[in-house]
């Protein structure tokens, strides 16, 4: 046998093993593909048999509803809902400006802990993580204590954040606190990355922290702001808590469809109208998937340049 044939026979035998430790590995992610079929997949799959039907009672509207085909009819009047893109303009414009506030401030943060000692790093991490590991409910509660006019400890800068004109200024705020700290942590794991050598390179050949900073860590964050935006945006698109809350404060201000997951909420356990609301969310999510492949796009062409 050639030296060629016996390397051939050689390789053949090692692949079976290589299967078999690939399938190992796999098994770690099947909790997650597990709940990404249960808890994703499959409701996307049911909904798509919800919104293709409405329900309807006959009569006088006495008798007992019955579902009625409709065809893609709660698709086009979602579409057509002049309320569902209002509430999407107003999260669109919020978007616009906290997304990247809350990168920018992310990045400095991050940019702040990479610069002190290990040690030092790790309080700080923790304690900007801390509001980021608080639920969403929970922390809209303690703000909203904060700036009632009653109980407020900063009452006394007479100061009405509750006022139509603050209210967005108080949510934001709210926004930026609770995802000041994972945006940085996933930032600050980026910057863990560099190579030391280059930074140790570029200090002997006299660069400046500043320039270490512009020149060689923030490229290297490039990947991790892009995957902290798109979170940003996805879940300011999906705003809810924090205009609920508010709405049992100033319902003149906060109307019952301010956002499209407010609408959504409305339509679904207010109105009962589950078909049409699985329509709202089935538009929104359209939207979101849009609003991720222009980003993707972005950073591709970003990187390219």
């Amino acid at each position: 046998m050639s030296g060629k044939a016996e390397e051939d026979v050689r390789e053949n035998r090692h692949v079976p093993w290589r299967i078999l430790q690939a399938l190992k590995g796999s098994t770690f992610t099947w909790p997650f593909v597990a709940g990404f079929l249960f808890f994703v997949v499959a409701p996307i799959v049911l909904s798509l048999r919800v919104v293709l039907y409405n329900k309807q009672k006959s009569g006088l509207g006495l008798g007992e509803a019955k579902e009625v085909f409709v065809g893609a009819d709660n698709l086009v009047r979602a579409v057509q809902d002049t309320t569902f893109w209002i509430g999407f303009g107003r999260v669109a414009l919020y978007a616009v400006i906290m997304v990247p506030l809350t990168q920018f401030l992310s990045m400095v943060m991050a940019l702040l802990i990479d610069s002190v000692r290990a040690k030092t790093a790790g309080k700080f991490r923790i304690l900007l993580l801390l509001p980021y590991m608080t639920p969403g409910v929970v922390s809209t509660i303690i703000w909203i204590y904060l700036y009632s006019p009653t109980t407020s400890p900063f009452k006394w800068t007479g100061i009405n954040f509750f006022d139509s004109n603050l209210v967005w200024f108080s949510m934001g705020q709210m926004a930026v606190w609770a995802g000041l700290g994972f945006n940085m942590l996933i930032m600050f794991g980026s910057l863990q990355s560099i190579p030391h050598e280059i930074i140790e390179a570029a200090r002997i050949d006299g660069a400046s922290e500043l320039r270490i900073a512009f020149s060689i860590k923030v490229p290297f964050m490039v990947s991790s702001v892009t995957f902290t935006t798109l979170f940003g945006i996805i879940g300011t698109l999906q705003l809810f808590n924090e205009p609920y809350f508010f709405r049992s404060i100033s319902p003149q201000t906060i109307t019952k469809d301010f956002t499209p997951a407010m609408q959504i909420y409305n339509e679904a356990f207010q109105v009962g109208n589950i078909n049409y609301a699985t329509a709202l969310s089935l538009l929104l999510a359209a939207v979101l998937c849009v609003a991720s492949i222009l980003l993707y796009v972005a950073q591709g062409k970003v990187n390219r340049a």
